[in-house]
């Protein structure tokens, strides 16, 4: 059983996704997390009922978990929680900005009487600047670093499909606090860690952002790389439609040769490289289209695979449910196993073992 950090003990103060999308992690890999949730129980408990009547972002971000409820604005629950957090390894919350003080757990203070703990705090903005009072959500960030902006089709900005955002923070906390261990191995010594929402998702929009500042601001393209071509989906005569992505002047030869039957296109001054196709955009995908409007998604396939050319199909959730690719795991919860992707991660071909959804104030996570 893979459980490296079986014998930490996580301690979090967490609501919604981001801070439970990092704890998740840590339960996954065996350390004893134990929830801190508000008498009326983290909000997310509530967002839908899709999993057998409980809320799907809770099934899936809070399994292995001890849940315990406190209420931190009675004298007697606060001073648990600080019992508690002497003898805490890592020591995770994502409170709005200054309510941790506010009730009395100055990081400072918890550091002095706990040297060796690894604190986290999640944030909207971060702890300093004008923003550092303004609620933040998931699409609210998506708004806010412009990533929406370059999101959608061409008409409409859109918001990425999932909390894309929370669940950016979520694993680069993770890693933080992964981080963080490995160093207090060498110094003995904890650390405090800040991650915020708009941070995260600043550095991922990384290339975009100095593309704008080169004068090529990205634009909105649906379903189409905004900096490679061909890369898009394409209609066929019959079947669904295909994604396809040529990434190399060898694969556009390849390209060239087995599904446009001509190779001089490869050599063609408008074509030749991916900066001369991204140029000429439209003429590049009306040479894919009108051959492809000739072939059936599964002729199509069969001259991709021959040319060893990247795709993939449009499907819905529907063809993940029955990809053939899906690894599944049950987890339990008090309405019964649900069954969920596995971890994306398998160490030494081993299937993991996970732990179960936590009832409101319960330690039967198993």
């Amino acid at each position: 059983m893979h459980q490296p950090l079986k014998g930490l003990k996580v301690l979090s103060l967490e609501q919604a996704v981001a801070a439970p999308f990092a704890t998740a992690r840590m339960a996954d890999a065996g350390a004893e997390v134990i929830k801190i949730e508000r008498p009326e129980g983290d909000f997310a408990r509530g967002y839908d009922n899709a999993a057998n009547g409980l809320s799907s972002y809770f099934v899936w971000l809070n399994r292995g978990k001890k849940s315990v409820v406190l209420d931190l604005t009675q004298e007697n629950d606060c001073s648990k929680l600080e019992q508690e957090l002497e003898t805490t390894d890592i020591f995770i919350q994502n409170l709005r900005y200054g309510v941790i003080s506010k009730l009395g757990f100055d990081l400072e203070y918890l550091h002095e009487i706990n040297p060796k703990l690894i604190s986290c705090s999640l944030s909207g903005f971060g702890q300093k600047g004008s923003m550092v009072n303004r609620k933040a959500y998931d699409l609210l960030i998506q708004a806010e670093t412009g990533l929406a902006s370059i999101t959608g089709g061409v008409e409409d900005p859109a918001r990425v499909g999932i909390s894309i955002v929370d669940i950016a923070t979520g694993s680069t906390a993770y890693s933080a606090c992964l981080e963080a261990l490995i160093q207090r191995g060498v110094s003995g010594k904890g650390t405090r860690i800040e991650v915020s929402l708009f941070d995260v998702m600043a550095e991922w929009l990384t290339v975009p952002l100095l593309n704008h500042e080169a004068g090529n601001t990205p634009k909105r393209m649906g379903l189409a790389h905004p900096s490679i071509a061909p890369y898009g989906v394409f209609k066929t005569k019959v079947g669904p439609d295909i994604l396809i992505a040529v990434q190399s002047e060898r694969e556009w030869f390849n390209f060239c040769k087995v599904i446009l039957s001509d190779t001089s296109i490869a050599g063609n001054i408008k074509y030749s490289s991916n900066i001369a196709r991204v140029r000429n955009r439209a003429h590049t995908d009306k040479l894919v289209t009108d051959v492809l409007a000739e072939l059936t998604t599964e002729e199509a396939i069969e001259k991709l695979q021959l040319a060893d050319i990247a795709f993939a199909l449009l499907n819905d959730m529907e063809g993940l449910s029955t990809h053939p690719c899906l690894r599944r795991i049950k987890i339990k919860t008090e309405n019964g196993p649900i069954s969920v992707p596995a971890p994306s991660a398998i160490f030494n071909g081993a299937k993991p073992v996970l732990g179960g959804v936590p009832s409101l104030n319960s330690e039967d996570n198993q």
